[in-house]
């Protein structure tokens, strides 16, 4: 094995004979050992993403129904913290406050799952639009359309 002369491009430790490597195959050997661990760890990434997708990954989760506090105030909750609510975009009147209370009791069983949608904070409650997990309209157009509700202004959109 012969070294290199140090004008040489090649590095000392590169043998030049027949017998040892040349600088191109080294090259060639490295850029295929780098794109086989490449081309593998990406499939590894795409099966383990494939696998975990139906069961390893949580879905969104809705709030929770603590609480119904009164006819336009909810307590709701998820995991670990819980908010009180101000439903938006309504007003009920005093003599129907008993019956928008039972109305949203019935409708809203402890743990019913709802979407919630913020649209402000006013007086350290969140105002917001509440609409159960299967239903397209919110909880203030329903008591609305119940007649136990007047629309109202509804400046946070």
């Amino acid at each position: 094995m012969r070294r290199q002369a140090l004008s040489s491009p090649l590095p000392a430790a590169v043998s030049t004979g027949e017998e040892g490597l040349h600088a191109g195959s080294i090259v060639t050997r490295f850029s295929t050992l780098v794109g086989g661990l490449l081309s593998g760890l990406a499939g590894a990434l795409i099966i383990l993403l494939l696998l975990a997708a139906p069961w390893g990954i949580p879905a969104a989760e809705a709030a929770e129904v603590l609480q119904v506090r009164g006819p336009t105030l909810l307590q709701l909750g998820d995991r670990n913290r819980s908010y009180s609510v101000e439903l938006v975009c309504m007003q009920v009147p005093v003599p129907l406050e008993q019956d928008a209370v039972a109305w949203l009791r019935q409708r809203l069983p402890r743990r019913t799952r709802v979407n919630l949608r913020p649209l402000g904070e006013h007086d350290g409650l969140l105002m917001a639009r509440v609409q159960l997990l299967n239903d397209e309209a919110d909880l203030a157009s329903g008591l609305i359309s119940a007649g136990l509700a007047d629309p109202a202004p509804c400046p946070w959109g």
